[in-house]
């Protein structure tokens, strides 16, 4: 897909391009120390860091084709690049999430220049993920459908009706609404991502306009997200009362600040501690896959590279960072 003018200050996104700020955002969500999660403190008995960072590394082809193949297809094709370097599911919600927003990119512009600019690119861009999500087929449920039995995702239990290891006769978003109100995923395809542009990605920039370095802005999203949305994996694996505790507790470790403040982060390094169990049933899974998506819309709206080398350097390389290495090594 070449890289065409539309109007003066505006480009056509590439699809290579758009495929490295998914990569680029799947590797800043697991490096970013958020509660519950493998991150760089802390691996799964099954999972470790270094298989999310593969995932997001194989996972780039089959999004830089997305603009010529269906939703369905890329879900499916995403998903078996990463069968192919790792044994557990590590990003199926994510590949989920990505395939309708990268495949909005294919029509929509990116515009220079200041805040007004940015934020009516943002709504163009959501116009094209509802028509998207809206114009989804049987073929497209039928390939994640595939995808799902592939990564066999944890507590997925089943369904009444289109249970997965069927055939699908319906499309893809009537398969969503029939999981809407038990997964958050499903959810978003329903209410054109409202969880992430409403929720997850204002947190994220009002993260970054407090001057919090790119981790810190990642962890305060991802906790305004669970506090906001029980976190439909524990849900499946632990019940809707315990997914409700656990945003419970989220609410109150923003109350003591945060990542802003000592005691903030000193109530979220206990929240960590609680989350924490042999078999990572605990872990806020689902709310990880919707940090991921509003990190690429972050990315998405900072299109000069000078921008985002700033904010990814201050999450790869940053002080910080360093010092939660060192830290760890003691």
């Amino acid at each position: 897909m070449k890289s065409t003018q539309s109007f003066r200050g505006s480009r056509q996104i590439l699809g290579k391009e758009i495929a490295q700020l998914v990569q680029i955002a799947c590797i800043c969500e697991v490096c970013a120390p958020k509660p519950g999660n493998v991150n760089r403190r802390h691996d799964f008995p099954d999972t470790c860091m270094e298989d999310f960072i593969l995932s997001a590394i194989a996972i780039g082809p089959a999004f830089e084709n997305a603009a010529r193949v269906g939703v369905g297809q890329t879900i499916r094709d995403a998903t078996s690049d990463t069968r192919r370097w790792v044994r557990t599911n590590t990003n199926l919600g994510m590949i989920l999430l990505f395939a309708p927003l990268v495949k909005a990119c294919a029509n929509t512009s990116s515009i220079a220049g200041g805040e007004t600019m940015r934020q009516r690119n943002l709504e163009s861009y959501r116009q094209n993920l509802g028509a998207v999500l809206s114009s989804l087929t049987v073929e497209d449920a039928r390939h994640a459908y595939a995808a799902i039995r592939l990564a066999q995702p944890g507590g997925i239990g089943c369904v009444t009706q289109s249970d997965i290891v069927e055939e699908p006769s319906i499309t893809l978003l009537q398969a969503m609404a029939l999981a809407q109100n038990r997964d958050a995923v499903a959810n978003e395809y329903m209410t054109n991502y409202t969880i992430t542009f409403e929720t997850g990605l204002p947190a994220l920039n009002e993260a970054i306009a407090k001057e919090a370095d790119f981790s810190s802005a990642i962890v305060h999203a991802f906790l305004t997200i669970l506090s906001s949305v029980p976190d439909t994996l524990i849900a499946r694996k632990r019940g809707f009362r315990t997914a409700r505790r656990v945003s419970k507790r989220a609410c109150e470790v923003l109350d003591q600040g945060g990542v802003f403040t000592p005691r903030g982060r000193s109530g979220l390094e206990e929240l960590d501690r609680e989350l924490r169990d042999r078999n990572h049933t605990l872990n806020p899974g689902t709310t990880a896959d919707l940090t991921a998506a509003a990190i690429f819309l972050t990315l998405l709206q900072n299109q000069q590279p000078q921008s985002k080398r700033k904010y990814l350097s201050r999450i790869l390389f940053s002080d910080q960072a360093t010092k939660e290495l060192n830290h760890q090594k003691e």
